[in-house]
C-alpha cells in the first residue's frame, strides 16, 4: 500500500485554499450572472476602471510569486541570507500591490463611486477588497518570517508560500473578470 503524505505546507492550508477558491469562484459566478442581466450597466462601469493600474498589479503579484518561489528554494538550500532577501522582495512587491490598489480606490472615491453606486461596483469592491485583505494577511505572515530570529520550519514557510500563491491565483481570476470581461 503506497504511503500517503501531506501536501506541501500541510493539509490545513490546502483546505483553506480550496475554500477560498470556491468562495471567490462563486462570487465571480454571481458577478457574471448579474452582468448578463445588465450588460450595458456593467460595460459602462467596467470602462471607468483603470486597467493600467490593474495590469501593473497583475505584474507585481506575478513577480511576487516568483520571488516567493525563489525564497523557498533558497530556504531549502540553507542559504538564509538569500532566503531573507527574496522574502523581503516579496513583501515589498506585496506592499506595492496594496499601494496601487488603494490608489485605485482613491480615484474611485474622487469620482464618487462607492460600494453602493451600482451592482458592478458592489462586486468590484467586495471582490477586490476581500482579496486585498488576503494580501495584507500574507504580508503580515511574510513579515513574521522575515523578522523572526527563531528556527523557521520548512512546513510553516511553505504553508505561507502556498497562501501567497493562492492570492496570486485569485487575482488572476479577478483581473480578467472584473477588468476585461465587460
Amino acid at each position: 500500500m503506497p504511503e500517503i503524505s501531506e501536501p506541501t505546507g500541510g493539509l490545513l492550508v490546502w483546505i483553506v485554499i480550496f475554500i477560498e477558491l470556491i468562495t471567490f469562484g462563486i462570487a465571480l459566478l454571481f458577478f457574471v450572472m448579474n452582468g448578463k442581466e445588465d450588460l450595458l450597466g456593467f460595460h459602462k462601469s467596467a470602462l471607468s476602471l483603470n486597467k493600467t493600474i490593474a495590469f501593473m498589479n497583475t505584474m507585481v503579484l506575478l513577480t511576487s510569486g516568483y520571488t516567493m518561489a525563489l525564497s523557498i528554494d533558497f530556504f531549502k538550500r540553507g542559504t538564509m541570507k538569500k532566503f531573507k532577501s527574496y522574502l523581503l522582495f516579496t513583501i515589498i512587491l506585496g506592499t506595492l500591490f496594496v499601494v496601487l490598489k488603494l490608489f485605485e480606490y482613491f480615484i474611485k472615491y474622487q469620482q464618487h463611486i462607492s460600494l453602493d453606486t451600482n451592482p458592478f461596483y458592489t462586486y468590484y469592491y467586495m471582490l477586490t477588497a476581500f482579496h486585498l485583505f488576503h494580501v495584507l494577511f500574507g504580508i503580515i505572515l511574510l513579515g513574521y518570517f522575515y523578522t523572526t530570529h527563531s528556527d523557521i520550519k520548512l512546513n510553516d514557510i511553505e504553508a505561507t508560500a502556498s497562501f501567497w500563491h493562492m492570492c496570486d491565483l485569485i487575482w488572476l481570476l479577478i483581473f480578467p473578470f472584473i477588468y476585461l470581461l465587460y
